[in-house]
């Protein structure tokens, strides 16, 4: 008997809810809020940050051919070319090989920079001579390829207190300014890392970059630690935030590379600084060690890249 009874009910109280629902007007279930998924808020970004290739380690063993069929494969725009390197681009080259090597890379759609290892530290005024010409050799080797900046080194300053501090920071300044004012000329940007030891941060760029004085330099944005944590900044920088520091410096910003995108880096707001302020430039793969799978690494490394921007 209770088992028919609930039955009953419940058949009797299932017609009444029907008959209530019909009994609502359509404009009012027309016009009921309802509450948007994730899905409808997210918006594709458009114009996402561009992404190179600097042959440090993955590109290192690779000739030229090599590099543009594997770039084109993995949708890479550009690529940094690293001197040394298997691919042979140097200040060796003759006239028809430069402009082979220029030809190449036009015709595939892939923009080229180069990497040297000059620096402006040294001691040896011969040395520092030796290298501040090594530059404009291969700054005049840029030109002719059509490659849009070359990439050069502070490279090592004293420890704050030491006498010499202030010295090799002017020189460094000093030097990179006059390669920076002939690769201006020859239509090619100097490009000053953020490397090495005591100039593996921000400030110290800042400074050296004050003490030059030369619209025409630019620096690489080296995505180190000291640029989020704060830790191991010269007095009167400690403690500061990845914001901060790039503000000193976003308008210098001629290249950018990057790390393992896995890291605890934070790369959404890099992203979005470099964004925000209007960067055309490219950002950079350079890690370490190389893959077993350059492409499959490549073309992951790609996607994560663009859904860090909210860009796939």
């Amino acid at each position: 008997m209770t088992r028919k009874t609930s039955r009953r009910h419940f058949i009797r109280n299932a017609a009444t809810i029907s008959a209530a629902a019909w009994a609502i007007p359509a404009s009012t279930l027309m016009s009921a809020p309802s509450t948007p998924s994730k899905e409808q808020d997210f918006q594709l970004n458009a114009n996402p940050l561009k992404l190179g290739l600097m042959t440090y380690m993955i590109g290192a063993a690779w000739d030229i051919e090599t590099i543009i069929e594997n770039l084109q494969a993995t949708k890479i725009e550009h690529v940094e070319l690293r001197t040394t390197h298997k691919h042979g681009v140097e200040v060796s080259l003759s006239k028809q090989q430069r402009d082979d090597v220029k030809k190449r890379f036009e015709d595939a759609g892939i923009a080229i920079s180069l990497a040297s290892g000059f620096s402006y530290h040294y001691d040896d005024q011969n040395e520092l001579r030796k290298n501040i010409e090594g530059t404009k050799e291969y700054l005049q080797l840029a030109a002719d390829l059509g490659a849009e900046g070359i990439r050069v080194f502070p490279n090592a300053v004293p420890e704050e207190g030491n006498k010499d501090r202030e010295r090799i920071l002017r020189q460094i300044a000093k030097s990179a300014s006059e390669c920076a004012t002939v690769g201006y000329n020859l239509g090619v940007q100097l490009r000053l890392e953020e490397h090495g030891t005591g100039t593996a941060n921000i400030p110290v760029i800042r400074q050296i970059l004050d003490y030059a004085d030369n619209p025409h330099l630019y620096i690489i944005w080296n995505c180190s630690n000291s640029d989020y944590t704060g830790e191991g900044l010269p007095k009167g920088y400690e403690g500061m935030g990845l914001e901060a520091q790039f503000d000193l410096v976003k308008d210098k910003i001629g290249c950018v590379h990057l790390r393992e995108l896995s890291t605890n880096y934070p790369w959404r707001r890099l992203f979005s600084l470099l964004s925000a302020s209007g960067y055309k430039g490219y950002c950079d793969i350079e890690v370490s060690p190389a893959s077993c799978e350059p492409i499959r690494y490549l073309q992951n490394y790609r996607a994560l890249f663009l859904a860090l921007q909210n860009a796939l």
